[in-house]
């Protein structure tokens, strides 16, 4: 499971569903419908099935199981950061034309950065059994504070990657298609100078989200597995499928206000048994039906007993106009 030739197939194909996602399906801005995304939810979805399939066939099914709890508690903590990319993308009035592509480059950077961590704690784990201990315990707490968690707001200014990019490049006050980078005039002079779009500080937050995040979800799959190899796949199976779960649930997701809760749960329990692994070892097949019944019963929850509707939902705040940017502008060069 460990060779270098498993690692680098496995993540060549990663590139080449990539590169056609960027070059062949989504060549060209443009909004993401549901009917879209729900049939590339059902792709990854699929794909990340086919996967266990084959570990089943050629490593048995306990580890096949391993991967697919895995997969299922990065594919139910990843709902959290859908909430924020819908907080993200409404406090910047990022047109839905522009989203996936803020969302295909998160993608990407989430993907080096999860590797990784995951290399860290694989190592750390191999080196010191303590560390499995340390986890349990970290995810306990994160759970627990995860259930008495409030409303979150968005900061930008607060994000040190955001104040860092301020310093080094002025700011433009309006989109540039789908431009990251971009020139703009100066002055009367018509001289051009470097500028950051809002969309490159909506890619740093993504970015920056999904990296809290991880801090939680990758010892969570550690609980399941010690397999570095299951707990990158599971993870990158998962992230490749969020783009297509955001713009499916984007519109709905505030519906499911139980499912906080049961995040909380699943980390609680993950954690619970990261923990007792030396008293007790809790059969895999049991570990996958938990987190599924958790899930199946925060969503059940939430659509039996909905949330009444507030006059003005607290989960996108309507910042101070003179920080937010116009949703369209004249393209600049790019960069």
């Amino acid at each position: 499971m460990q060779t270098p030739w498993l690692w680098l197939g496995f993540n060549a194909g990663v590139l080449v569903l990539l590169a056609l996602d960027l070059l062949v399906f989504h060549r060209e801005a443009h909004r993401v419908r549901v009917r879209e995304a729900a049939a590339w939810s059902v792709f990854w979805v699929v794909l990340a099935v086919a996967f266990a399939g084959g570990l089943y066939h050629f490593r048995g099914s306990d580890v096949a199981l391993q991967y697919l709890t895995g997969y299922l508690i990065e594919k139910a903590l990843s709902v959290d950061n859908i909430f924020v990319f819908v907080l993200v993308f409404s406090y910047f009035q990022v047109p839905p034309q522009y989203q996936h592509r803020v969302l295909f480059w998160g993608v990407l950077g989430a993907l080096v950065m999860r590797g990784l961590m995951i290399g860290a704690g694989a190592y750390l784990i191999a080196r010191f059994d303590w560390v499995l201990y340390v986890f349990g315990a970290f995810l306990v707490v994160t759970g627990v504070r995860l259930a008495l968690r409030t409303e979150r707001a968005i900061e930008p200014e607060a994000n040190p990657v955001v104040r860092l990019i301020r310093r080094l490049l002025p700011i433009a006050r309006a989109y540039h298609g789908q431009k990251f980078i971009a020139h703009e005039p100066t002055g009367a002079d018509g001289r051009l100078r470097r500028v950051a779009t809002p969309l490159l500080l909506v890619l740093l937050l993504v970015e920056t989200t999904d990296l809290v995040f991880a801090v939680d979800s990758i010892p969570a799959v550690f609980a399941i597995t010690t397999d570095p190899f299951l707990v990158y796949t599971s993870n990158v199976f998962a992230i490749l499928g969020l783009r297509a779960m955001y713009f499916l649930l984007a519109h709905v997701i505030h519906r499911f206000h139980y499912l906080k809760l049961g995040l909380s749960v699943i980390l609680v329990i993950v954690g619970a048994k990261m923990l007792a692994a030396d008293l007790y070892h809790v059969p895999i097949g049991l570990a996958l039906g938990a987190v599924a019944l958790v899930l199946g019963v925060a969503t059940v929850a939430s659509l039996l007993f909905p949330r009444r509707a507030a006059a003005h939902d607290p989960a996108v705040p309507d910042p101070p106009g003179d920080r937010r940017p116009e949703p369209s502008g004249t393209p600049g060069a790019s960069e």
